[in-house]
Order: C-alpha cells, then structure tokens, then sequence
C-alpha cells in the first residue's frame, strides 16, 4: 500500500487508516473480533491506528492496545484524541491543560504504550485559549509522551490562528487536521484543504463513506442508515429522513451508485478513491464494524478515478458543497438562535 508523508513531518503513514471507532461497546463487541480485524488491517499494509479516548468510554483504546501487544507497537504509528466528554464532571472534557495531561495520562494507559504517536484535539473550543492546549500539548511533546500535534473538524480561522499562535510563542505545531470529507460532504475544499496545503499540514479525512450513505446499499426506496445503531445515536440531524437535506443525500447516493457501476468499481471503492485523490490529503479514514468490512474498504487503495468519472461526480454533488450541514461535524455555537440575540 502506498505511503505519504504526513504535513511537513518526517513519518510516512499508509494512504488507508484504520479507524477504530466501531471497536468496543458503540459497534463490535467482541474484543477477539475487533483484534482479528485490526490484524488483517496492518497485514495488508496499513500502518496507521486513529482513535479517540471517547470511543465506547476507552474501550476502543484499550482493544486497539491488546491488538498492539503482540510486538506491532513499533510498526504502527498510533493517533487518539481529546476533547469530549469522558464523565459528568465538567472538567473531564474540553481543551484545558488540566484535561488534556489528564486524559493523555489515561490513554497511554489504555492503550499499554509508552507514547503516542499522534495526539488530536477533537474538537475546537472557542472557550479556551488555543495558547493553553497548544502550551499542554508541546509539554506533552517535550516528556516524550507523544511525537505529533493535530486536531479533528477545527474551522479554518482556528487552524491559521493556531499556527500563528505556535510560532509567536515557541509551541509545537500542529501538524494535522482531521476533517470530515465525502462526496457528499465536500465543504472542506473551499477553504480548509487549500489552508492546510498552505501550511504544510496533513489532512486525515474522515468519513469517506459519509455515515454509511455511500455504503451502496442505501438507494431511493430503500431508505437511508439506520440512526439508531450505535454510534450514530446522537446524530440524528445526519440520518433522519423527514429532513430534506437527508432526502438530498439519498438521491445523490443513488446517482453516484450508478455512475459506479457504470465504472465497474463499488460505490464504497469510489467514495474513498475520491477523498485519497484530492492532493492536500494524506490518508482517508476507514471505519470497519467487520471483517466483510474491511475487505470491501481495502480495495480502495488500488482505485485510480480517471478525469470522466471525477467530472460526473462534480456534477451530482458541486466541489465546495455539503448537502446536509449536520455532517461538517462543527457548527459555531454563535450561529446558536441564544447568540444570535441582541
């Protein structure tokens, strides 16, 4: 599989992640299973583990870690995140210094290594000064504890006033951003892809399958994912079609399944080839529940989508545009009906 650097670092990743959200309570169970699957996954040359500390409460974590037991730890380069909630206390989210050297702390627990190959802020939080995580995190740099910097689905203006901010003050950089990107949610492209290239940063896209929407087995008739299944629970704006932006996203899925038989490749094969084509990313996520998963995922890799097939998809879904806002994955609370008022 092929390998890209990531951003302006010296570490290679496979161009496929694994992701490791479905791993635990919110998808696959079996601690066996999900280890089998991880397996399989760096035996067909993925080199690149991303999870996060709230994926089934640290469950995930602590799979992911059995899984790198057996002496792969070395080979794998290892990204989890903070950021949410991980109690009821207030203090145990967030981007504060108190939380992240907190929760970095659990999470090499879990995940039974030493370091942390890459280490994200979930999300941005307008609340708290960039300065302070960024201060945290180059501390956390600065032990050994982990190698690199990134954040998930950070707004532009936060990523430019984040590399501002490391270099005024002599942090680490942030060396990544993990955005969502799909076919169906392409609003990235306006604005975040050019700014990361710009920096030189790696782009880790998540959710090429956009929720399960480019599965291929989702066309009109047959009605979209399920938001009941576990980790889409609270994210029934993506899912819910009484919405017409739902119903948008539905159509597309079925214009885009034909354009891909009418390749002779899966939709599944077409929706991550798309995302791993676009020069600014680096690698695109894929988030296997099974083995039958996975094994559809993998073939991705060796897609090359030509130019005709590139131009039909712009003209089902226009480059710049998400269909259905509730997959950009954060939406500024000052666009909230309470901040709104004056």
């Amino acid at each position: 599989m092929e390998h890209r650097r990531l951003g302006r670092t010296g570490v290679s990743v496979s161009k496929l992640c694994l992701g490791a959200m479905m791993f635990g309570d919110w998808g696959t169970k079996d601690h066996d299973e999900s280890i089998r699957i991880i397996h399989r996954a760096l035996d067909a040359g993925i080199n690149f583990i991303d999870t996060a500390d709230v994926y089934s409460r640290g469950e995930s974590e602590v799979i992911v870690g059995k899984a790198l037991a057996d002496g792969r730890r070395d080979d794998v380069v290892l990204a989890t995140k903070v950021h949410m909630p991980m109690g009821d206390d207030p203090n145990q989210a967030g981007n504060s210094r108190r939380w992240i050297i907190r929760e970095a702390e659990n999470s090499l627990r879990r995940l039974g290594t030493d370091w942390i190959d890459l280490y994200q802020i979930h999300r941005y939080d307008p609340g708290t000064d960039i300065d302070e995580a960024l201060g945290a995190l180059t501390d956390l740099v600065r032990a050994g504890k982990v190698r690199y910097i990134g954040h998930s689905t950070w707004p532009v203006s936060a990523i430019v006033e984040a590399q501002w901010t490391a270099r005024d003050r002599c942090r680490e950089r942030f060396a990544c951003e993990q955005p969502p990107y799909s076919i169906l949610a392409r609003g990235i492209e306006a604005d975040v892809l050019p700014t990361c290239a710009r920096y030189g940063m790696g782009v880790i896209g998540w959710s090429p399958l956009a929720g399960g929407w480019l599965s291929g087995r989702y066309r009109e008739g047959t009605g979209g994912p399920d938001p009941a299944s576990g980790a889409r629970r609270r994210l029934v704006k993506r899912f819910d079609l009484s919405l017409q932006e739902n119903q948008r996203k539905l159509d597309a899925a079925g214009r885009l399944a034909e354009l891909a038989d009418e390749a002779g490749i899966t939709l599944i094969e077409m929706a991550i080839a798309f995302v791993i084509r676009h020069p600014a990313v680096t690698s695109a996520i894929i988030g296997p529940r099974t083995m039958e998963h996975l094994e559809s995922q993998l073939t991705a890799a060796d897609v090359e989508l030509p130019d005709d097939v590139l131009d039909r998809i712009d003209q089902i879904v226009p480059p710049g545009l998400t269909i259905n806002p509730a997959d950009s994955g954060w939406i500024s609370p000052t666009l909230d009906a309470s901040a709104r008022r004056r």
